[in-house]
């Protein structure tokens, strides 16, 4: 199966979304019962969509910085013409995220649905990699 350009868009608005912090774009790509999950900590961690929201809401954005965006796509998993795993590394500010965006495509188009994240590394002033526990 070939890369829908849609899911192409909705992939790029989450980059665009994160890297300037644009809540518009959130909403507009994420479901509005989407969560998001993550177990870095040892626990399994649940916020829904909208706490996340608030929380990107409150940050400092890293295009307003001057950080360029640092985003890549890994892989997609196409379960079906409609519904998709998408795997992603994303750097904000210092942070180095893994993220498996789950996204269907319904009748508003390419929506993310559940978004599990990991941080895999971080990156220290004089540039230096070192990976999360």
């Amino acid at each position: 199966m070939t890369l829908s350009t849609d899911l192409q868009a909705a992939i790029e608005t989450y980059f665009d979304a994160i890297h300037s912090c644009d809540t518009d774009k959130l909403t507009s790509v994420f479901h509005p019962q989407s969560s998001l999950f993550d177990a870095d900590n040892g626990t399994i961690f649940v916020e829904p969509i909208d706490s996340f929201r608030d929380d990107v809401a409150g940050r400092v954005s890293p295009a307003s910085v001057g950080q360029p965006r640092m985003a890549e796509v890994l892989m997609i998993d196409f379960l079906s013409p409609i519904s998709a795993t998408v795997k992603i590394r994303i750097r904000a500010h210092q942070s180095v995220f893994v993220d498996h965006l789950g996204f269907v495509c319904g009748a508003d188009g390419w929506k993310i649905v559940s978004k599990i994240w990991h941080l895999e590394s971080t990156v220290a002033a004089d540039g230096e990699t070192q990976a999360a526990v």
